[in-house]
């Protein structure tokens, strides 16, 4: 939840509280951030339909913060190409359901 509420934050800070970063740097922030929250996702649920309720959450997610980032006066706006890279994080992410980084958190549990 923490990291959900990290992303909603940072997609909603005024362009005046950002740093400055270069052209099209932040379409990897947003690939990283989407793809570590639904790798997460998949740490923390079992079943594979949780993996996809969570992905279509995220997805929505993005989309939404998106479209509120055009709506309030926040001095940013509705990127279409930032929600396309939200979305490729976020199958990165559930990708990792597919290696052997699935059960990560599960060995490292059991070692402690």
């Amino acid at each position: 939840m923490l990291a959900v509420a990290v992303v909603v934050v940072a997609s909603l800070i005024p362009v005046s509280g950002l740093p400055e970063v270069p052209k099209n740097f932040d379409k990897v922030e947003h690939f990283v951030a989407y793809a570590a929250l639904s790798a997460g996702a998949v740490q923390l649920f079992a079943r594979r339909l949780s993996w996809g309720f969570a992905c279509v959450l995220l997805v929505l997610m993005g989309i939404g913060l998106e479209h509120l980032q055009a709506q309030m006066a926040l001095g940013r706006m509705l990127d279409r190409a930032d929600a396309l890279a939200n979305t490729v994080g976020v199958l990165a992410g559930l990708a990792t359901a597919f290696t052997p980084w699935r059960d990560a958190l599960l060995r490292i549990d059991q070692r402690a």
